[in-house]
């Protein structure tokens, strides 16, 4: 992934890397193609697919990858990738909310693009790709055409339209579509909310903000050209591809490949944690610690009492807020993906309700039974959406949301019908409205 601070590490980069250039070119072309010298258009050119591994922040996760295009003739070395954005961005906060974020596409030479990576201890593998000269001289003028001003921008989109599902395309467009047809049909095993979980492994609040985020479109099935979204992943499904030669014949696509840097970080994991008891002991937890604070209070302790009110609105907050996110992602912004989410029966848009109704109906005893319908419908819905899951239209995976929010919204349900029961009967005097 890019952004204003890789462009400048990259205009400074180009200026001081000449020797890493020769020393880069040399080791990617350890296994040079061995065709003769021709004067055939695009015999000039050598294509090879970079990739980087993933990195710290959240969009170096995912990885990275580029086209790089040699070319002996004019002496040059371009890497072409569409994974540039800028912060700096007019409106680049709300764009970015609303899945509108503008990305483009731009060439940069190798040299400054492989120092950048290599600072930011990032792996990176070089796979020359078996592409005829006409195809290599299609690929070219095709990056070439797409970076040019009027065509290099776009609107990005996490899985389906990205800087390596833009590259995908770009590899396909040279192969005469051969790429598709030879990926599009065979399925994985994994789907785009696999994936993205597998990608935030060690990092709990983020994972757990993914995973409320992503609606039942993120379960989908994806095939190994899907799969491309993720450039490592991309890197791997290639080496299996074959594709047809200028004489009929199959081919490998991938010629060869080397490695031009190792990073010293472990590398990307080949399958999501295991959160799930993490999330289920929290949920026990908070929903635990609300019995014991309500049975407190109805011992007379008015500070378990105070805080059982406070907890318990406190969730209803968080959930409330969370939920109208949630709310809003699906039916105002492009974020296709967090459509049709099941996790709004858990984190409930209503919660936002019981911020006034559980204080009010505990401490001064108003709008008693609305607050205590208002409780028992929230969690009778997330108890739904938990018995849901045996429902083909129901089985959006997100056992970690249920286990989170399940016993603390029954709890919740129960505080706010304990505490309210046990302050009209200790102020016989008092009358709920």
């Amino acid at each position: 992934m890019g952004g204003r601070t890789f462009i400048v590490a990259l205009t400074l980069g180009s200026a001081l890397s000449l020797p890493l250039h020769a020393q880069a070119a040399q080791s990617a072309a350890a296994t040079p193609s061995t065709t003769s010298p021709s004067t055939e258009p695009g015999s000039n050119l050598t294509v090879y697919l970079l990739t980087f591994g993933w990195g710290d922040v959240v969009w170096e996760r995912f990885g990275h990858n580029a086209i790089w295009i040699r070319d002996r003739a004019s002496g040059t070395d371009i890497t072409y990738n569409w994974g540039m954005f800028d912060f700096n961005q007019p409106h680049f906060v709300w764009r970015f909310v609303t899945g509108d974020t503008r990305y483009w596409m731009e060439g940069i030479d190798l040299a400054a693009m492989l120092r950048y990576y290599k600072a930011r201890n990032r792996s990176i593998l070089s796979q020359e790709l078996n592409f005829s000269p006409a195809q290599r001289l299609k690929l070219q003028q095709f990056v070439q055409w797409n970076a040019l001003p009027q065509n290099k921008f776009y609107r990005y989109d996490y899985y389906r339209d990205n800087c390596s599902t833009r590259l995908r395309d770009a590899l396909d467009h040279g192969l005469g579509g051969q790429l598709q047809t030879a990926t599009v049909s065979r399925m994985t095993s994994g789907t785009y909310r696999w994936h993205t979980q597998r990608l935030m492994t060690g990092d709990i609040p983020l994972y757990t903000g993914i995973t409320l985020a992503l609606g039942h479109p993120a379960d989908k099935p994806i095939s190994v050209w899907d799969e491309m979204f993720l450039p490592v992943r991309m890197a791997n499904d290639l080496r299996s591809v074959r594709i047809s030669d200028s004489t009929g014949s199959q081919i490998s696509l991938v010629r060869s490949e080397s490695v031009l840097f190792t990073a010293g970080r472990a590398p990307e994991p080949s399958s999501p944690p295991n959160y799930l008891p993490l999330f289920v002991a929290v949920g026990i937890v908070v929903a635990a610690l609300l019995v014991v604070l309500v049975r407190s209070a109805e011992g007379g302790h008015r500070a378990a009492l105070f805080a059982a009110t406070g907890l318990a609105t406190l969730w209803s907050l968080i959930a409330g807020i969370s939920g109208l996110a949630l709310l809003f992602a699906w039916f105002f912004t492009k974020h296709y993906f967090m459509g049709r989410n099941e996790n709004l029966m858990h984190f409930n848009p209503l919660s936002i309700v019981l911020v006034v109704l559980i204080p009010l109906s505990v401490y001064g005893l108003r709008a008693v039974s609305r607050a205590v319908r208002f409780a028992g419908f929230i969690a009778a819905l997330s108890l739904f959406g938990f018995v849901a899951q045996g429902i083909p239209f129901f089985d959006q995976r997100n056992g970690e949301i249920i286990a989170l929010a399940l016993p603390i919204n029954l709890a919740v349900w129960w505080t706010v019908y304990r505490l309210t029961f046990y302050r009209r009967t200790s102020l016989p005097s008092s009358a709920a409205l």
